[in-house]
């Protein structure tokens, strides 16, 4: 009789738990160690996270993906002139540089509903998987509901609030920023949307709402499209954004794999 092989690895009672998360829970254990397949998986989401942090836009491909929308789709650049300063002053990556204000100025865009804006951030890696999936379903949907939209701008070494000083020149009555997240452990490659009303320098980060961990295995590209745009029609309804714009259209978020804030 053929005896079942015996690894050493001791299973571990919270086994069922990760069908429902990409968390690194129930690895099991060799003694008192982890075992070395799930030490190996540790290293490399290690480097996908660190690759993610210093990956590049490939603006070529971004304008391909982007085509469908039908939009004019320009690149800006922000005050960090490259990644070791953008990861050293987050500051610098909340503005713009003097080349894209002049050029937001001479652009002369007429001012629209809303302002897609698309940031590496600090996962280029998440936007070249998300964003082309994404803001076409989104610019669909929205010209669909009756608003206008501004050109797309994408913007290299962008932060969050980046969104503010294209609001002070293009002054849409809403912006959303599609931004590449701070990489984790098992989701190197997760996509925030951060939706702004009436953006404009001054603002701070609870005059904003989040949608977060967009992405293949977490929250998928249509039921993003339809949070973000159940959050834009409210926004306009209530003329704000933050803390005070709820998510109540009906989606159970705690059984969700994306987060609203």
């Amino acid at each position: 009789m053929n005896e079942p092989k015996k690894t050493g690895i001791e299973p571990d009672e919270w086994e069922p738990l990760k069908a429902y998360t990409r968390a690194r829970i129930a690895l099991g254990k060799t003694g008192v160690s982890v075992p070395l397949n799930e030490s190996l998986q540790f290293k490399l989401a290690h480097a996908h996270a660190k690759d993610a942090v210093y990956s590049q836009l490939d603006l070529a491909d971004l304008q391909v993906s982007l085509a469908a929308t039908g939009l004019p789709v320009h690149t800006l650049r922000s005050r960090a002139e490259n990644r070791d300063v953008y990861l050293q002053r987050p500051d610098y990556g909340r503005l713009l540089d003097d080349q894209s204000i002049d050029y937001l100025q001479r652009l002369n865009s007429p001012p629209g509903d809303i302002c897609i804006i698309i940031a590496d951030g600090l996962s280029a890696t998440a936007i070249m998987k998300n964003a082309g999936p994404v803001i076409p379903l989104l610019v669909r949907k929205v010209q669909q509901a009756g608003y206008s939209l501004t050109p797309i701008l994408v913007v290299e070494q962008g932060r969050v609030a980046i969104t503010d000083a294209i609001g002070e020149i293009l002054h849409p009555r809403l912006a959303i920023v599609f931004i590449g997240e701070r990489p984790g452990l098992s989701s190197f490659d997760s996509m925030g949307a951060y939706i702004t009303y009436a953006p404009r320098s001054g603002l701070t980060d609870e005059r904003r709402n989040c949608i977060s961990n967009i992405r293949e295995q977490g929250l998928p590209a249509d039921m993003a499209v339809d949070r973000l745009l159940y959050l834009i029609q409210s926004a306009f309804r209530l003329q704000l954004t933050g803390v005070a714009l709820k998510d109540n259209n009906g989606l159970d978020a705690g059984n969700s794999p994306g987060a609203i804030y």
